[in-house]
């Protein structure tokens, strides 16, 4: 079982910048893609940006420029820093890894949510 330790978030001021931690522990083969969604009050969790192992990255057209996705294969953890923020992201922040693992002769893939963090940005 992966568990998803999030670490950073909290109050900043429009213009300021923040940084999100993420560290997975326990993974049974090794940690795959790691990323991070948001959600606020009424609206669906979004994608805000994504790592493969590799260090391919995916980001949401909203935060291009202003947040940077990185991480660290050899502690399992991915970092989010946020520069620029703005009012609007201002929200949930979810921490998303999928694990491999053996399952009888072949790999299999599940995945894991942490289980949130608060980010809010004031005006």
């Amino acid at each position: 079982q992966v568990v998803l330790m999030e670490s950073g978030g909290g109050l900043a001021q429009a213009g300021g910048a923040m940084r999100l931690s993420c560290a997975a522990s326990g993974a049974r083969l090794s940690i795959e893609t790691m990323g991070w969604y948001r959600q606020t009050l009424g609206k669906d969790r979004e994608l805000v940006a994504e790592i493969s192992v590799g260090g391919n990255t995916n980001c949401a057209e909203s935060v291009k420029g202003r947040f940077t996705i990185s991480r660290d294969n050899a502690k399992d953890t991915t970092y989010l820093d946020m520069n620029r923020l703005e009012p609007e992201d201002t929200a949930v922040y979810y921490c998303h890894a999928e694990e491999d693992y053996l399952a009888w002769d072949r790999v299999a893939r599940t995945d894991y949510w942490g289980q949130g963090i608060q980010v809010t940005v004031s005006s």
